[in-house]
């Protein structure tokens, strides 16, 4: 039989008692998380979200209680009251900040029983249930106690970015979830309107347009916890629906953002007691890309960067290194230390996982006693030494060697750069290693349509020096100079993940259009798309700038892991589902009816 709470009111939490607690008498809630039965004795491990206490039921003090702690099941929740003494030292738990203590019970309440939960809560991190189930179950997954650790820091780490931005003079400001559809890239979440048949609002990839508002309405320094969506392809750091910290300033300066900035994140670092270095050292985007083969470096990887293999190989007819550098393409390696220790398993690994990011074969040179590679019978052994000398090779070391399109040379070899390091730990721990990536190109070339797009978004600023570049493209019919084109944007980025995103904005209509035009906008399509905005370009715009951290991507760093389910309460699968509400779902024909909707069969 249950029992009913009453008035009975706990005294304290069960990660709460210490040795100065001896003696007192308390009363404790929480779900059991063991029971051991000693027959005359039986001890429970009560938890809640502060931690376990070691409860015991005695046969001989407390007969009704201890009766009815037999009947105790996993995940039954239970209130006890009873008194804090000192365990036996020989039976003191050193592992639980409660170890040195334990509750003598006189009186148990069961406030609720549990069915036998589909997975063990209490596994260790490599002996979890499969991922689905636990999400599934995510009202029970979350009783763990690490994705608690993670869901109460996030709550820290909010209070402080609101501190931090009130301290600084920022203002929170609200914008709207229902918006007109305006796509910045990725696919918006579409919610049909029943008031205006056949017309829709969408949900916000970000508040970019909002907040440029603001900044022409006078605000001044706006910030929001902003939750957005963005129906896209997913990936272990990207959710439907995410968090994220806006930002935008008036007047604001780059070194003005980048200090802004640094000083929040190195704000929130101390919470988990890191001394985040600033100020951040500053890379431009075409110095990354050479140097690391990404736009978001990992600084902790040292003495790997990619080298230009290009004289060495100059005048081979090998076929893949001819044929890349006879079409404005590349040969490049890195140097793993050590490597020459390499596995041919592991080497054909390496080759494999090239492969997925567009590499035709991967090249390798092992520099042990004698030098072997893959390369020996079709260069020679001059060749293949010469190689290793250029790229800075020593005895003991290895060359992983691409050849291909600039893109393809830097996405394969800087995931390489990656993922060696990874293998040969070469990634030191409890390093945070920050950066700001600058000077982004305002433009790529997508081959698959042949047109440009904005790298960013489009209401970002070029560099000033720049523009006259962007009108002669624009005006001058010069469209090959739109790739050369940078822009006011800067990204942080610690320890390889992008934590934002931000920029300069642009602030004048003439310059806006000539970037829609750039674009392949039309007027008529621009003003269709961005009207309302034009027209406020026009009312004494000033100029502007701002950035927007991703809070769950922040959160995966502070909390050291590379899921970002771990750090949300609620997240969906990497195919945008949510196993445990069984979301998205169909709905009531009269649903439908009223939206003025139909599901058309395949």
């Amino acid at each position: 039989m249950l029992d009913n709470l009453g008035n009975l009111e706990r005294t304290h939490s069960c990660g709460d008692l210490r040795p100065s607690d001896i003696g007192r008498e308390v009363v404790l809630m929480g779900w059991v998380a063991k029971r051991r039965d000693f027959g005359e004795l039986t001890f429970i491990d009560l938890r809640d979200r502060a931690g376990i206490t070691q409860v015991v039921f005695n046969a001989e003090d407390a007969p009704e209680a201890h009766a009815r702690a037999k009947e105790l099941r996993g995940e039954y929740v239970i209130a006890v009251t009873g008194t804090v003494v000192a365990r036996a030292e020989n039976t003191r738990n050193t592992k639980l900040a409660t170890g040195d203590v334990e509750v003598h019970a006189r009186q148990l309440l069961m406030l609720n029983d549990a069915r036998t939960p589909p997975f063990q809560l209490d596994a260790s991190p490599d002996a979890l249930a499969s991922e689905d189930l636990r999400l599934k179950y995510r009202y029970l997954d979350l009783r763990r106690p690490q994705l608690q650790a993670n869901l109460h820091l996030r709550h820290r780490v909010l209070n402080e970015i609101r501190r931090y931005m009130t301290a600084q003079g920022f203002s929170e400001i609200e914008t709207p979830i229902l918006i007109k559809s305006t796509p910045e890239g990725a696919r918006d979440y579409i919610v049909p309107s029943r008031i205006f048949p056949g017309k829709f609002f969408a949900l916000p990839q970000s508040p970019q347009l909002f907040k440029q508002l603001c900044m022409i309405g006078g605000l001044d320094k706006y910030f929001q916890i902003a939750h957005c969506f963005r129906d896209e392809d997913l990936r272990a750091d990207r959710q439907p629906e995410f968090t994220q910290l806006d930002v935008e300033m008036s007047f604001a300066t780059l070194d003005q953002v980048y200090a802004l900035i640094e000083g929040l994140f190195a704000s929130v670092f101390k919470l988990i007691d890191v001394d985040l270095p600033t100020p951040f050292p500053r890379f431009t985007f075409a110095e990354v890309m050479s140097r690391f083969g990404s736009d978001k470096p990992d600084l902790r990887i040292e003495n790997i960067e990619l080298r230009d293999l290009a004289q060495a190989v100059e005048g081979t007819e090998f076929p893949p290194f001819a044929s890349a550098l006879s079409s404005g393409g590349q040969v490049k390696g890195i140097v793993v230390p050590g490597g020459a220790n390499l596995s041919r398993k592991v080497l054909d690994d390496l080759q494999e996982f090239a492969k997925r990011y567009g590499a035709g074969a991967l090249a390798w040179i092992k520099l042990g006693d004698e030098i072997s590679s893959s390369l020996l019978k079709a260069l020679g052994g001059d060749v293949v030494g010469r190689i290793a000398s250029v790229a800075g090779a020593q005895k003991g070391d290895a060359v992983l060697i691409v050849s291909g399109k600039p893109k393809v040379v830097a996405a394969s070899l800087g995931a390489l750069r990656n993922e060696v390091a990874k293998r040969e730990n070469l990634i030191p721990a409890n390093v945070y290693a920050p950066l700001w990536v600058t000077d982004f190109p305002m433009f790529e070339f997508h081959e698959e349509d042949g047109r440009y797009y904005s790298m960013h978004h489009p209401f970002t600023s070029p560099v000033d020096e720049d523009l006259q570049l962007l009108q002669r493209a624009v005006e001058g019919g010069e469209t090959n100079l739109l790739g050369q084109i940078r822009t006011k944007a800067y990204d942080p980025v610690i320890n390889g993940v992008e934590m934002a995103s931000g920029s300069i904005r642009i602030h004048r209509r003439d310059v806006q259009r000539l970037v829609f035009k750039a674009l392949g906008m039309t007027t008529e399509e621009a003003r269709e798309r961005f009207g309302f905005f034009l027209d406020a370009l026009e009312y004494g715009t000033p100029p502007h700038g701002g950035i927007a951290p991703g809070i769950d991507r922040l959160m995966m760093v502070l909390a050291g892991t590379d899921n970002m389910r771990d750090v949300i309460a609620f997240p969906k699968t990497a195919s945008a589902a949510d196993l445990m509400i069984d979301a998205p779902g169909e709905v009531d024909p009269k649903q439908l009816e009223e939206l003025h909707l139909r599901v058309i069969e395949d």
